[in-house]
């Protein structure tokens, strides 16, 4: 199927080709004929399928064909719902991008920066809202927003939502909205929680279900490197220097540990910038446009705030710790891979976190590729194999500071 089969308008066609976009993904083929219809939408599509796109482009459609070129005061008609300030971000710009060919005015609203901006552009009118919930309800709740003329209520990433403790707001903001709306309610997982939510305030929904959780790119290569947990900086920057990564994602399981790996790879004069949740709101909005423009060769992230990073040719990503949940793994290196491109996952395992790559393994059903030859592995061989671990063979301080623990460490097996 090609973008020009599904019926959408000649501005939309026109802004879509010269984005290089021929043929719609699986979620977006499913998806965009149902929203065009009026139905309202479940979808459950992993990160890197196209589903921004997916409810962006027939929102548009259907806005532009109501709004037209009308001269009237521009009324909120589409609001979308979104957990991160950057989610937000990348979702406004994939709607200016979408519709530059339309008279449409989108505005994305998130707290962290000062509100006046946002409320002055409200005043103007705009067409889309894009929102994060906290500064959604607060701008409501000072009357700034009417949401009276609403035509689709979207609640992206909604798992994401529900995680972070958003469930509660999100419920407070669909009863703002009108009972006749189209609600569309995007999701990697379906936990209950989000079913639940769906059977509330969803009416006679279409399902559509691309690419499970449980499954990874095929055109990202995974590797895994078992490494003792106090070489892992080590390792990173023995990979950047001996493999020349740059454009690299690196994941951290906290926020200190995340501004750790960056001082420990600026001491050894490597580009790198963190990051997450305590960063402001233009801070991480630096960061990001810096890693994108290639003047970052690294940027190291937790999860909340790596879900809004969408860039098409990231070519490596770094699990620099494992996640503890299975499928955060798979949204991770979604992140390379993306648009039809390869990338390249690489994961550190220290010996802590065994029961979460055994886990990893088991929803993923993957043969990941094993790296043995490195200078700062625990063993010497494959765990799964159930090999016994060898004595290092680098000299030093800190193989001499091990030898006393070799022999035990040579009657164990890893499993």
């Amino acid at each position: 199927m090609l973008f020009e089969d599904l019926s959408l308008s000649k501005s939309i066609q026109k802004a879509v080709f010269e984005e290089g976009y021929l043929n719609p993904t699986p979620i977006q083929e499913q998806s965009i004929p149902i929203i065009l219809s009026g139905r309202d939408l479940i979808g459950c599509a992993q990160t890197g399928t196209g589903k921004t796109a997916a409810f962006a482009i027939p929102i548009i459609h259907q806005l532009h064909r109501i709004v037209g070129s009308s001269k009237k005061a521009k009324q909120i008609r589409a609001l979308i719902v979104t957990p991160t300030r950057e989610l937000a971000v990348q979702i406004g710009e994939s709607f200016d991008t979408y519709g530059k060919y339309t008279n449409l005015v989108q505005l994305t609203i998130f707290g962290g920066v000062s509100q006046n901006p946002q409320v002055e552009a409200l005043k103007n009118g705009v067409d889309i809202l894009v929102a994060t919930p906290g500064r959604l309800l607060d701008l409501h709740k000072q009357g700034f927003l009417d949401f009276d003329h609403l035509h689709t209520l979207v609640l992206d990433e909604a798992d994401q939502m529900l995680d972070m403790g958003f469930i509660n707001d999100v419920k407070k903001i669909v009863k703002l909205t009108p009972k006749n709306r189209q609600t569309l309610l995007f999701s990697a997982t379906m936990p209950i929680a989000i079913r639940e939510l769906a059977e509330m305030f969803l009416k006679d929904p279409e399902k559509v279900e691309v690419s499970p959780v449980s499954s990874t790119a095929e055109n990202v290569e995974q590797r895994i490197y078992f490494v003792d947990k106090t070489e892992k900086r080590n390792l990173l920057y023995h990979l950047i220097k001996e493999e020349n990564l740059s454009n690299v994602l690196v994941f951290s399981r906290t926020k200190h540990g995340a501004d750790n790996v960056v001082k420990a790879l600026r001491k050894k004069d490597i580009p790198a910038e963190a990051i997450h949740g305590d960063k402001s709101q233009n801070a991480r909005q630096r960061v990001l446009d810096a890693f994108k423009n290639k003047e970052v060769g690294v940027l190291v992230a937790t999860d909340i705030a790596a879900r809004g990073i969408d860039i098409e040719q990231l070519p490596y990503v770094i699990n620099f710790d494992l996640p503890n949940i299975p499928e955060t793994y798979v949204h991770r290196i979604g992140r390379t891979g993306r648009a039809g491109n390869g990338g390249i996952a690489i994961s550190f395992c220290g010996k802590d976190e065994e029961p979460y790559w055994k886990d990893i393994k088991k929803l993923i059903k993957v043969d990941v590729k094993i790296i043995t030859e490195h200078p700062y592995q625990w063993h010497s061989g494959s765990p799964e194999a159930g090999e016994k671990p060898k004595n290092s063979n680098r000299s030093g301080g800190a193989h001499k500071s091990r030898k006393s623990n070799a022999s035990k460490q040579n009657k164990k097996r890893w499993y």
